[in-house]
């Protein structure tokens, strides 16, 4: 079951994404669509414009006009008139914008190039022929392509689909997951820890960081380092599409994780990457999803979930995503230490400040070292054999957060 060396984080990624295809597509409502992921291709369902329509308010006017001329106003065509209205000649109608060009008329004058009473109007200037119509289905024609599918739906795309009148929207369900806390010495936060015990701030840690990708992660509670109840509750949590797993995956005597999946009929795909924190972190996967076993100290547990466990439930969702997928350049504002023949990762506070990403990387005490993963919000990698590097120097890091600037 075990692996003999380390593996690269590319490594485990390339053996991971081949079982994190996009879910099956579910069809929903559309005000329920933000940030899902179109499964199929989506039509136009009309013309937009519907008609030929005026850009602007004016005059709608025949024929070439030179400054200086005058017509008389025959009528006005508000937003929302008969497209049937039809311009007399030698005269001219108010026109606003969205409003139906009427027939006869072959481009709209702004009303600021123009100087009116009641009954006429004086051209300041002419204009070309079509200027400021808005031709009937430039935007799109009935039939036409709206959204291709694998789109991520963001707010301006539904107000797309709004216009054509889409309420139902076929999308990438979200998977289900559940997360399981192990270890004889774990209690949950609201309880009082006695000697040898701590609270378990891992599920919050977990559910937190699935809601902000707009899933909703099932807590399956703590179980203790006992095969019988981690067998229970892991086939329980097997049920999911993802189960993660905090704890239970080093080699220590109590250690059973991994046996466990091996009797549930799991296939680890590893259990060991070089990377600092979270080494022992396991993937496995079984006919119904993936599990994730992810290393006890609360750092490995971010990391891993960053790293690996987040990219995997994006692909599951239908959008891009793998290992370090998203990073970026940022300049750093303090120095970041060394990494000898692991990729280290530390939590950083990012800024963004006159166009620059500043980064300023925060050296934990440990894997341990809640507090120091707790603020970051940027994850800053050190690639394994890399020097210290200073402030000034580049670094790459992936965004955990927005960076908003801290009110002075």
């Amino acid at each position: 079951m075990t692996t003999e060396n380390w593996i690269s984080p590319e490594t485990a990624w390339q053996r991971l994404k081949g079982h994190c295809s996009p879910l099956e597509v579910e069809e929903i409502s559309r005000r329920t669509a933000l940030n899902r992921v179109l499964g199929a291709p989506l039509e136009a369902t009309v013309d937009v414009p519907p008609m030929d329509v005026s850009a602007m308010d004016g005059f709608a006017v025949s024929g070439e006009l030179a400054a200086g001329d005058y017509l008389p106003i025959s009528g006005v065509i508000p937003a929302g008139a008969s497209p049937d209205c039809e311009l007399e000649a030698e005269t001219t109608m108010r026109i606003m914008t969205g409003a139906p060009v009427p027939l006869g008329a072959d481009r709209v004058v702004p009303v600021e190039q123009t100087s009116s009473t009641e009954d006429e109007v004086l051209f300041r200037s002419g204009t070309e022929p079509g200027a400021h119509i808005r031709r009937r289905a430039e935007i799109q024609a009935r039939g036409d392509l709206l959204l291709s599918a694998g789109t991520l739906l963001t707010a301006g795309g539904l107000s797309l689909l709004a216009t054509h009148g889409i309420a139902r929207v076929p999308v990438h369900r979200r998977p289900r997951v559940a997360f399981l806390a192990t270890g004889n010495e774990v209690v949950p936060p609201d309880q009082e820890p006695q000697p040898g015990q701590l609270r378990d701030s891992h599920t919050d840690f977990l559910l937190a960081a699935g809601l902000s990708m707009g899933i909703e992660i099932e807590p399956l509670g703590i179980a203790g380092d006992l095969k019988e109840e981690l067998r229970e509750k892991i086939g329980v949590g097997l049920e999911s599409d993802v189960l993660l797993i905090g704890g239970g995956v080093s080699k220590g005597d109590y250690d059973f994780v991994e046996d466990v999946l091996a009797e549930l009929g799991c296939e680890v795909l590893f259990d060991a990457i070089a990377v600092q924190p979270g080494k022992p972190l396991v993937a496995a996967r079984h006919p119904g999803g993936l599990v994730f076993g992810l290393p006890g100290n609360p750092a490995s547990v971010m990391a891993g979930f960053f790293l690996f466990v987040r990219p995997t439930l994006r692909r599951l969702m239908g959008l891009q995503g793998g290992f370090w997928h998203g990073a970026l350049l940022g300049e750093l504002t303090a120095p970041l230490p060394a990494a000898k023949g692991r990729d280290r990762f530390l939590t950083a506070e990012v800024e963004f400040k006159d166009g620059r990403l500043l980064v300023a990387p925060m050296s934990p005490k440990g894997s341990h070292d809640l507090g120091a993963f707790a603020r970051g919000t940027g994850l800053v990698r050190v690639r394994a054999n890399s020097p210290e590097a200073q402030p000034g120097q580049a670094c790459e890091f992936l965004p955990l957060a927005d960076w908003p600037s801290p009110v002075r």
